[in-house]
């Protein structure tokens, strides 16, 4: 009985694979007239496609010439509105041009899902008129995005604590910095908000509310080498940042010592966000591999995706001194059987001055035996060569940087980890 399991199985995978093939071939015959209409017409220049015509609920203006003027457009798959079903991110690839420069591969996101794009009209018209539909541009007005207007000098605290994940702990330190670098205006470089249009202003609490990544790669830029993707510019809805390359999960099975030099950069991401000379602690709420991708030419880590990064300002820690805020804070390991587990305190990470957290998010979703990503479970440091596995130090390192035993442990091993990895690059 046991031996014919697996042809029965065999079978029905084949069975559902001509299934899906069928499917897609049907869609595709019955959006024939659809399909040579989106290779013919670019949409990144229609207005209501990119929902320019819902500004001042929108994310920006900053490269809406851009694409009005043909220079963004959508690779061959991203041509096809059918397909879109699949993806539900709204995460598309697309080609942009100038003319003295040429062409270069950009990534255009809506920053949500149909669904969450669709919620926040709602929730604008409820909160303006108590319905959930009206006039979009005339109910953002009647906003708590639009009570900061020109006499109000700062963006404040008490104002945004708690909209996202940027601002669940907000100093004013750090709310200056997200104004000053906000590169939806033409007049950036000041703190001051009343320095911004009244429409300016809208789409920056909208960002920050709706989803605060753009702002995340303004106001800690790759240019000044922060380990995030760079911020180009957003019209309506749709944002463009730099294409930085595949995704960490094609490197699952790369070469050993590839894996050692990706794994070594992680873990100077996790220090680099932990720990910097501008006293901003910045703590990665969601780890996988799809959230880092890789350069193709030289080989850098880089976080493409920054929706959920809590910003803790040590500087205002230490002055403040909240219970227990010089205690060392050790994030409690979870052996869970879902992917990308991760348990935390935001409330922890907002009053600690000292925070393992972006250590053991690191170990446990991307690099330990815990790690479990499509299916697929062992790390991105998986089957070592035989040599390292019978040595058993990175194995051990790894172990108590997820789950350490010892007080503390996971802090020694974090660094001990940097430096086996580093070592170990080094000898390449």
């Amino acid at each position: 009985m046991l031996r014919f399991l697996p042809l029965k199985l065999g079978r029905l995978y084949r069975c559902l694979k001509l299934l899906l093939v069928v499917g897609l071939f049907v869609i595709l015959l019955m959006n024939t007239h659809n399909l040579f209409a989106s290779f013919q017409k670019n949409e990144l220049t229609d207005r209501r496609f990119i929902n320019l015509n819902k500004c001042p609920a929108c994310f920006g203006t900053s490269w809406c010439r851009k694409f009005m003027n043909g220079q963004v457009s959508f690779e061959t798959w991203g041509r096809l509105r059918f397909l879109d079903v699949f993806n539900v991110k709204n995460v598309y690839f697309a080609q942009y041009g100038e003319p003295r420069e040429g062409t270069r591969r950009v990534v255009l996101k809506r920053l949500g899902s149909n669904q969450e794009l669709a919620d926040i009209d709602q929730k604008i018209c409820k909160r303006a008129t108590g319905r959930p539909r009206c006039d979009l541009i005339q109910a953002m007005y009647k906003t708590e995005f639009a009570r900061l207007n020109g006499d109000v000098r700062l963006l404040t605290p008490e104002v945004v604590e708690g909209w996202s994940d940027l601002v669940h702990c907000p100093s004013q330190r750090l709310l200056d910095r997200v104004v000053r670098r906000y590169a939806e205006t033409k007049d950036s470089g000041s703190f001051l908000l009343k320095n911004l249009k009244d429409t300016e202003r809208m789409q920056l609490l909208m960002t920050l509310a709706f989803n605060p990544e753009p702002l995340v790669l303004q106001s800690f830029p790759s240019d000044e080498g922060w380990p995030f993707a760079k911020y180009l510019g957003a019209c309506g809805r749709v944002v463009a940042v730099n294409y930085v390359g595949e995704e960490l999960w094609s490197f699952y099975n790369a070469p050993w010592d590839k894996r050692v030099d990706l794994a070594r950069q992680l873990m100077d991401i996790a220090e680099q966000l932990t720990n910097n000379d501008f006293d901003f602690a910045l703590y990665l709420l969601d780890v996988s591999f799809d959230n880092f991708a890789v350069g193709p030419r030289d080989g850098k880590v880089i976080v493409v995706d920054a929706e959920n990064v809590l910003v803790a300002d040590k500087r205002l820690i230490k002055q403040n001194k909240p219970e227990n805020y010089d205690v060392w804070y050790e994030s409690r390991f979870e052996d869970c059987d879902k992917e990308a587990c991760l348990s935390f305190s935001k409330e922890s990470l907002c009053n600690r001055v000292t925070v393992d957290h972006n250590y053991y998010a690191v170990c446990q979703n991307l690099l330990s035996r815990y790690a479990t990503w499509r299916g697929t479970t062992g790390g991105l440091l998986h089957d070592p060569p035989a040599h390292v596995a019978k040595d058993g130090q990175l194995e051990a390192l790894l172990d108590e940087c997820t789950n350490p035993k010892k007080r503390y442990g996971r802090f020694t091993a974090a660094k001990e980890l940097r430096d086996y990895l580093t070592q170990n690059t080094d000898r390449k």
